[in-house]
């Protein structure tokens, strides 16, 4: 495996001195400097939605992403928007209809934890943009920086797996690995046009194994577990202690956590250390997201519960290093009955394509102990639940009035092997269809490169 908001960034530095004049002379007293003005938004959204048409999708099994089905449901998509989401009996009259009978609907599927476009394919070093290992402290670096919009890996998110937004994260060489950037699953030149209009940045955190091995091995701390602490308490209060007087990127990202305006995704496998960083956000004043992998999670589900933390996780992954050994596949069932944040993640280009399998393998873990557990509740911890934890639920992951019409039609039970996107909705605009080889996207690279005869 790979190791692998609102914004503060680059703007002009204004600076000035005013004079005042004493009560009994003209002594200039110069005022102190002000602080730097910062952009708050350097890297704005370009995203435009594409064109659609008002789409009336009917008979169909609906999962609305909030725990809710809804049979022979239909949902109305118009301007982007989802209108109404009900039964046989809402009007269809000026909607292009699709019977949908014996198929099911669900909101867009959605990644929390991708490193698409930073590791893109081909999987060359020429490609290797997750993490910048020169330091065990980078919050100054942005994942939005190193995307590059080509990666196949998006057009088959959507095409096998019905995604329609995800966050890139950095790696988790280090212990502050930098700022993530969530975006829509859209062809774009730009990463700006795939940047998700509204959603707040990430910064990504690495606790444990990775970042002690890294550092190291290179004879620097971190080589130990309290070395990953002491480093990170010290980088916070540092940043605490900043002044702003100066324009320091790392800290505007630091503060910007402390804030809440930043969201933090904390990379951690091993209870007790998950136990440790909620220590230490409550002592530098921060407030963790969600806990990422995570695989030990099931054993402190009602700390996570009381503190409001999500848990990205893995269905079965486990053992591929000490600090998973005690990954079990029953995680996210005995989250799930604690009352607990659940969320399936994928960290892997190919698990992007099956995270509604992955979800799936998980409940049914659950099930064989005794917990029952919902289809449409399963389908929460792919689509609202990431979104809640990435702080953009107000906007989508769920199929309600006003929200964004991100849509998957599937053409059998999401939760089924068997089962595959018919049609993907972004915004309302169909931009994936089976049936329809213009809207089956391929990639430059997928396309191939000239053969060795032909003209170079």
């Amino acid at each position: 495996m790979k190791q692998r908001y609102l914004v503060a960034s680059l703007g002009a530095l204004a600076l000035s001195a005013c004079a005042t004049t004493g009560s009994g002379n003209s002594t200039k007293n110069a005022s102190a400097a002000p602080k730097p003005v910062v952009n708050e938004n350097p890297y704005p959204s370009t995203y435009r939605p594409y064109p659609g048409r008002p789409v009336a999708l009917t008979g169909a099994i609906v999962f609305d992403g909030t725990g809710k089905r809804i049979d022979n449901g239909t949902v109305l998509l118009r301007d982007g928007k989802v209108v109404a989401v009900g039964g046989a009996e809402l009007a269809t009259d000026a909607y292009d209809r699709i019977d949908a009978s014996g198929k099911f609907v669900t909101p867009g599927i959605i990644d929390i934890h991708s490193h698409l476009g930073v590791y893109p394919s081909p999987a060359v070093q020429a490609h290797s943009d997750g993490n910048e290992a020169t330091d065990p402290t980078t919050p100054e670096v942005w994942a939005e920086h190193s995307v590059w919009p080509q990666d196949p890996g998006f057009t088959r998110a959507m095409a096998h797996g019905g995604v329609t937004s995800l966050q890139i994260l950095p790696g988790s060489a280090n212990l502050m690995g930098g700022r993530s950037v969530t975006l829509k699953n859209v062809p774009a030149r730009t990463v700006q046009g795939m940047k998700f209009p509204g959603a707040p940045y990430g910064m990504k955190m690495a606790c444990g194994e990775n970042p002690k091995r890294v550092y190291g091995a290179k004879g620097r701390m971190p080589s130990t577990r309290m070395g990953n602490f002491a480093v990170n308490r010290q980088t916070w209060l540092d940043a605490k202690a900043d002044d702003g007087k100066k324009r320091n990127l790392a800290n505007e990202t630091l503060k910007g956590v402390m804030d809440g305006r930043i969201l933090l995704h904390n990379h951690c496998y091993r209870a007790d250390e998950m136990a440790q960083v909620i220590d230490m956000s409550r002592e530098m004043g921060y407030k963790v997201a969600t806990f990422h992998h995570a695989v030990e999670s099931y054993k402190i589900g009602d700390l996570l519960k009381e503190n409001d933390i999500c848990s990205a996780i893995w269905a079965d992954w486990y053992g591929f290093k000490m600090e998973s050994y005690d990954g079990i596949p029953e995680n996210a069932a005995l989250l799930f009955k604690q009352g607990a944040c659940v969320v399936i993640h994928s960290d892997d280009e190919n698990g992007i394509q099956r995270l509604n399998q992955e979800a799936s393998k998980a409940a049914a873990a659950g099930r064989r102990i005794g917990i029952p557990i919902s289809d449409a509740e399963v389908i929460r911890w792919i689509t609202l639940n990431p979104a809640h934890a990435m702080g953009i639920d107000k906007m989508t992951g769920s199929l309600e009035p006003g929200k964004m019409a991100d849509v998957v039609l599937w053409n059998g039970n999401p939760l089924s092997v068997y089962s595959r996107p018919e049609r993907v909705w972004v915004d309302g605009a169909l931009l994936y269809d089976s049936a329809d080889p213009r809207l089956r996207p391929v990639t430059d690279f997928e396309l191939g490169q000239p053969g060795a005869g032909d003209v170079k």
